[in-house]
């Protein structure tokens, strides 16, 4: 696929950019702001395009309105929105011309490559990858909150190998730390759960039922 990537900081642009080019893409632009994304939309028709909603010169809500602007003069241009916040204005006009692949996507809830690259393949598809919190913003409905939020992104690797019934010796093992640091994590995972006062084996069964729990809400 002919990808433009459309992100003003440097690290995520190329980190992007190597993301797509790692699993066989090529990126025909990596620009910047909000004129040159427009511009390479356009110019390049790209097979799909990954926009971040806010690029210079204002730093509001150049990408999307980009992505607006592009689609009106390319109807159906594939975009994945990936952005940090959620613009209801723009994104319900975004959502609502009906022609082509539309994803948005929260950076902090991307987990892993193969989730965001699956949610661009979709959207170069003509598909949707619509994020749940971004849907129910937009509907005005709330959010379940989920209980897990709190937790670093290595106290939730931690917690997903304790799920497949893993002791601390074999979750040390295959994350290569020491048992001593996972026993820290398992506590800190109990702190924030709020798995306070139990037997230790108790709080991690609940832990874990907790976690599923939580795997479940965005199914």
């Amino acid at each position: 696929m002919r990808i433009v990537v459309a992100e003003d900081l440097f690290l995520l642009r190329d980190g992007l950019v190597r993301l797509v080019e790692a699993f066989g893409h090529e990126v025909v632009a990596a620009v910047d702001s909000g004129p040159a994304t427009l511009e390479a939309l356009v110019g390049l028709r790209p097979d799909v395009a990954i926009v971040d909603v806010r690029l210079p010169p204002t730093l509001c809500d150049e990408g999307l309105q980009a992505a607006l602007s592009a689609r009106r003069a390319v109807p159906g241009l594939p975009v994945l929105i990936l952005s940090q916040h959620v613009e209801q204005l723009y994104a319900r006009e975004l959502l609502a011309d009906g022609h082509g692949g539309i994803g948005y996507q929260l950076k902090d809830r991307v987990l892993d490559a193969g989730q965001f690259m699956d949610a661009v393949h979709r959207v170069a598809a003509g598909g949707t990858a619509l994020d749940p919190t971004v849907v129910a913003k937009l509907l005005g409905r709330p959010q379940r909150a989920d209980p897990l939020a709190t937790l670093t992104e290595r106290e939730r690797s931690v917690l997903a190998l304790m799920a497949e019934g893993l002791s601390n010796t074999a979750i040390a093992g295959g994350l290569f730390l020491s048992e001593g640091s996972i026993s820290k994590y398992t506590t800190a995972i109990f702190t924030k759960l709020g798995l306070t006062n139990d037997e230790d084996s108790n709080r991690r069964v609940r832990a874990v039922l907790t976690y599923l729990g939580a795997d479940g809400q965005d199914e």
